[in-house]
């Protein structure tokens, strides 16, 4: 018999594996959702008496198609890393190949879940954990695709940390997250306007202050520093890297973004403090 920490976790991937195929969703319609609305409320500031029709699109409808033929995916095709298996990772309907990152989503979620719960078996601290990691994927992928970190998922997952400080859930102390959370959107504020004074240009978003805020709020204050020069070091070899190749977007921007997300997952899985004793600090 496995023991109860292996069936937990066991237990967590499977739960992961079904959030990151609804993260594949929210990844894919959140932004255009966000487009559609800002074109509605444009559309209605230039006309109040102007009614905006157009067909429902969100979390939930329209029901998931092939974007190359529009065949509907039925259930079975749906199944978390088994149904792009089984289909060999093309549509059923035109044979047109299915992303990649569709599989990745769902199994780095699954492992991620997986290891929460292994870690802290089964209680609000794992789920707590969970759902901060389902967030960081999904504002990981959002950001580099769009260069957007939504408010909808920033702003929560910054409450959800104060919350599960408040409630013990993390080992932070409510003081201590809640100036992580100040530091955190503070510092970022004032490199933004350093930069901008300095350049006239805006060197990241506002979003990137609200995401360093909330990993302030789940970690304390005393983790921005580490996460933060993670973040950095790993953008700057990043940047660097797209350069050379060539590789880089038409405005030559990368977001910031994925980088502090991947600080926040490092902080999760080993512990902020490790970072610094990774490089000697």
């Amino acid at each position: 018999m496995l023991p109860a920490g292996w069936l937990l976790a066991a237990f967590g991937g499977v739960l992961g594996l079904l959030i990151g195929s609804f993260l594949n969703v929210v990844i894919h319609r959140l932004p255009r959702m966000l487009e559609r609305q800002w074109a509605e409320d444009c559309a209605t500031a230039a006309d109040a008496t102007a009614a905006v029709a157009s067909e429902p699109f969100n979390l939930v409808r329209p029901r998931s198609r092939c974007p190359h033929c529009g065949h509907a995916i039925r259930w079975y095709e749906n199944i978390p890393l088994l149904s792009y298996l089984a289909l060999r990772g093309r549509c059923s309907a035109c044979r047109a190949p299915i992303g990649l990152r569709y599989p990745v989503v769902e199994l780095v979620t699954g492992l991620l879940f997986a290891w929460c719960f292994w870690r802290w078996g089964l209680g609000w601290t794992a789920a707590a954990w969970c759902g901060f990691a389902a967030t960081l994927v999904a504002l990981t992928l959002i950001d580099w695709d769009t260069t957007l970190l939504p408010d909808d998922l920033t702003l929560p997952l910054l409450w959800a940390g104060l919350i599960a400080a408040a409630l013990d859930w993390t080992g932070v102390a409510l003081a201590d997250a809640l100036w992580g959370a100040v530091a955190g959107y503070l510092s970022l504020w004032l490199v933004y306007w350093a930069f901008k004074l300095a350049t006239g240009k805006e060197g990241m978003g506002y979003g990137d202050f609200k995401l360093l805020a909330a990993l302030g709020a789940w970690f304390g204050w005393q983790a921005l520093a580490p996460v933060a020069l993670l973040a950095s070091t790993i953008g700057a070899i990043v940047g660097i890297g797209m350069k050379l190749r060539g590789a880089l977007r038409e405005d030559g921007v990368v977001p910031f973004g994925p980088f502090l997300a991947l600080g926040g997952i490092t902080a999760m899985l080993f512990g902020p403090q490790s970072v610094l004793r990774a490089i000697g600090l």
